[in-house]
């Protein structure tokens, strides 16, 4: 979490983010990237938006070093933070990342405590690892800070899919990250757990963390989220302010089916298909 924003003149100089232009990745003998550019700011909540099959996950795991770009003539562009080399367990303390398959991989029976703790080391529990009381200290923070020292010590396995979701942002959130990242992350929440869910998103988003939300759902685009990636067939097909995105033409469009697009106090909701 990240109380203090930084100064104009400081964001200015800071490099960015990230900085991807003519990045296009194969997988499995398959374009799942094709010829992307995109820059992200430090600070900014954005959303990746598409259709099932847009690529929007193969940007996360591009981002994450789970991809890379094939080489192409006349170069590219493949920059987190100005660097184009980075060591994986170095960028990934500097990103909190959320799936439903790091959420699969945490039904087992440790506490969500552990859960938590087990961000400092990348790992699925902490059996094998020292935890210092400033872990333990920073632990207890998150929780608080999430409002979910009820689940301090429950199993993973008694958790639901809602609880569990809210663990692993915890998890995510106790390396102090620049940006948290969220894969499709109101997958299987009922509607008490995504109201809950997005009151949280929505605390995180004003203490300062960027927020790149992945999703196909408007619904999930929470009011901070000034800034939305269309993204259709491997492709970035629109990029800019959410009002000038979500419209009937684009998303209908992208998604292909007819649909109005009305907004709400700053939510977006879809209807008509």
């Amino acid at each position: 979490m990240h109380t203090n924003d930084p100064s104009p003149p400081a964001q200015a100089k800071a490099p960015p983010l990230l900085e991807f232009d003519g990045i296009t990745v194969m997988a499995g003998g398959k374009k799942v990237l094709d010829s992307i550019a995109v820059t992200i700011r430090e600070g900014e909540h954005i959303a990746l938006l598409g259709p099932n099959g847009a690529g929007k996950s193969s940007f996360i795991k591009t981002i994450t070093r789970e991809y890379y770009p094939v080489l192409r003539e006349g170069g590219m562009t493949f920059r987190i933070w100005g660097e184009e080399v980075w060591h994986v367990s170095d960028l990934r303390s500097l990103l909190g990342i959320v799936s439903g398959d790091l959420q699969f991989r945490f039904t087992r029976d440790i506490t969500g405590r552990e859960a938590v703790l087990s961000g400092f080391f990348a790992s699925i529990g902490v059996f094998t690892y020292t935890v210092t009381p400033a872990m333990e200290e920073k632990a207890d923070e998150i929780l608080r800070f999430l409002g979910i020292e009820h689940l301090r010590d429950r199993p993973m396995t008694e958790m639901s899919t809602g609880e569990a979701r809210r663990v692993l942002i915890g998890r995510a959130l106790v390396h102090d990250p620049k940006a948290l990242i969220l894969d499709e992350p109101t997958t299987s929440l009922d509607l008490h757990a995504l109201h809950t869910f997005r009151a949280t998103l929505r605390k995180i988003a004003a203490s300062g963390t960027g927020i790149i939300m992945v999703t196909h759902h408007l619904h999930d685009i929470i009011p901070e989220i000034s800034r939305v990636i269309l993204m259709k067939d491997g492709r970035v097909v629109a990029d800019g302010p959410k009002e000038d995105i979500l419209t009937d033409v684009q998303i209908g469009w992208v998604f292909e089916v007819p649909v109005h697009i009305r907004e709400e106090d700053g939510w977006y909701y879809a209807t008509g298909y």
